[in-house]
């Protein structure tokens, strides 16, 4: 993998959290996500959407409800953390100054 493809998915799991800490109930659907990741410059198929999803949740920065056609991710508190630059995760963007 280039370093280039490592950079746009780190950047691409930071807009997802950031997306995340934004809602009133920090959650939102995959689909939802996918149409605003693409607003950020993020041109991502639904399948790809929840494979980062799902590497989120593996990294402890998110809940999934499976929902059937689409996933429901909740921000954790390690995840607004991350998104704000207050904690690090390896594999995530942080966020600029």
């Amino acid at each position: 993998m280039s370093k280039f493809s490592d950079f746009l998915r780190e950047d691409q799991r930071l807009v997802i959290l950031r997306l995340l800490a934004e809602q009133p109930a920090y959650r939102a659907n995959s689909s939802v996500l996918r149409a605003a990741l693409e607003s950020f410059g993020h041109s991502m198929s639904r399948d790809q959407v929840k494979t980062e999803l799902r590497w989120l949740e593996e990294q402890g920065l998110l809940d999934i409800e499976n929902l059937d056609v689409v996933l429901v991710a909740t921000l954790r508190e390690r995840g607004q953390d991350v998104a704000t630059g207050r904690a690090v995760a390896p594999g995530v963007k942080r966020p600029g100054a």
